[in-house]
């Protein structure tokens, strides 16, 4: 293979691999006071993150924190 071809996709795979990483981020709806997991930041006011700066890498590590925050188990 050539060596600009193996250069080139060496630098996209790193660039493309961030973006393929998921987020996941433990919300709790202004109104209802409830809390859900979302897979994108909220950039609305009708829901706020509860988990802080905490970003997690898994669905079950964010239910595993999900428990662990005060306003999402005190309701």
């Amino acid at each position: 293979m050539n060596i600009k071809t193996i250069i080139a996709a060496a630098l996209l795979t790193s660039f493309a691999a961030p973006a393929l990483a998921q987020s996941f981020y433990v919300v709790q709806d202004v109104k209802t006071k409830k809390c859900t997991i979302t897979e994108a930041k909220p950039t609305s006011t009708e829901t706020t993150v509860v988990s802080g700066d905490t970003v997690y890498k898994t669905r079950t590590e964010a239910e595993a924190g999900m428990k662990t925050v005060k306003v999402c188990t005190s309701n």
